[in-house]
């Protein structure tokens, strides 16, 4: 990322959105009303635990950047974080993670069969929200992205506990799981706002780029961070039976010995044999780190170059330093 870019500050990305996110935040609550009362303590304990909300900052810039920021966008913006929020709750159900964002997750709290009814009610919650905005394009762009996110999860499941994993396969779930929600976040504000199929189709893009990005450096930190600043065990992808890119591509430089150390862990589901920092050892002995991040700056100079392509504002340079924090980030 060129550093000569006017970049702005976290601060000044927050302070141009700070009023809107508050009206999301808003929104978001008045979703969770339901007569029974596990629904609700559920989609309260996920919306209280924080999150770094990056999916409605990115659409409110983006609605910003198009000049279509509205009331409209607010209520978009609190749909698609509804159904994120659905999908960690499965994400944790499947992988049987007993943290999210440093506090128990809802199935530790609630167990296996409250958090998945609960995480299916706010899938349905938030459609029945999309359906009240009376925009078809809309609404058919948040299916095709949730059935995206379903068949990229059904892909993760079938390479579960293999260690025999392609880059393509890796890259196919992270385009279903991750980048086609970013994308449903950019362009939505331009569909809603019935602007140019061609400004919808850079918008993709950008949201794209972004979400591969944010993805592959996801993957990175899991396994070279630390816990206090995960809020989550470090190398949990592989305890939970899942190769990442990092680690695919350090196999493919390593023997077999790495290679058996790595397929202990996903068949014992966990560190028992083998410790995390001879994982980590693994990976730091191979040129992996620096080709996730290099494959990470790609995508996001390819975001870059579609966002220069909008006309100068502080939205357009706010979308533009959130590219360059993608991949600075260390949480």
């Amino acid at each position: 990322m060129a550093r000569a870019l006017a970049l702005l500050t976290k601060a000044e990305i927050y302070a141009l959105v700070a009023s809107d996110l508050s009206k999301v935040e808003k929104e978001l609550r008045s979703y969770l009303k339901c007569d029974v009362r596990p629904v609700t303590q559920v989609s309260e304990h996920l919306i209280d635990s924080g999150g770094k909300r990056v999916r409605p900052t990115l659409m409110l810039l983006s609605a910003g950047m198009l000049g279509a920021l509205d009331a409209r966008v607010v209520r978009l913006a609190a749909i698609v974080e509804s159904i994120h929020n659905a999908t960690l709750i499965h994400d944790d159900i499947i992988d049987a993670a007993n943290t999210r964002r440093g506090r128990p997750s809802a199935n530790a709290v609630w167990g296996k069969p409250v958090a998945l009814f609960a995480g299916n009610w706010l899938y349905m919650q938030a459609f029945a929200m999309a359906i009240k905005e009376d925009n078809f394009e809309v609404l058919q762009t948040l299916i095709d992205v949730t059935r995206s996110m379903v068949e990229g999860e059904l892909l993760q499941l079938t390479l579960l506990g293999k260690i025999e994993v392609t880059e393509k396969q890796l890259m196919d779930v992270i385009e279903r799981k991750t980048a086609c929600l970013f994308a449903a976040c950019t362009k939505l504000p331009a569909i809603a706002a019935g602007v140019h199929t061609s400004y919808v189709a850079r918008l993709a893009e950008i949201g794209t780029c972004l979400g591969m990005s944010f993805q592959l450096i996801d993957d990175l930190l899991d396994l070279t961070s630390t816990t206090e600043t995960l809020g989550k065990p470090v190398s949990s992808d592989l305890a939970e039976g899942k190769v990442t890119l990092p680690l695919q591509i350090a196999l493919s430089q390593s023997g077999a010995e790495a290679a058996k150390k790595v397929n202990t862990v996903l068949q014992e589901r966990g560190f028992h044999s083998v410790r995390r920092q001879e994982i980590l050892d693994l990976v730091q002995q191979t040129d992996s780190i620096s080709y996730t991040r290099t494959l990470a700056k790609r995508y996001l100079q390819r975001a870059v170059s579609a966002i220069q392509s909008f006309p100068s504002s502080p939205y357009r340079d706010a979308l533009l330093s959130i590219a360059d924090f993608i991949v600075q980030r260390d949480f």
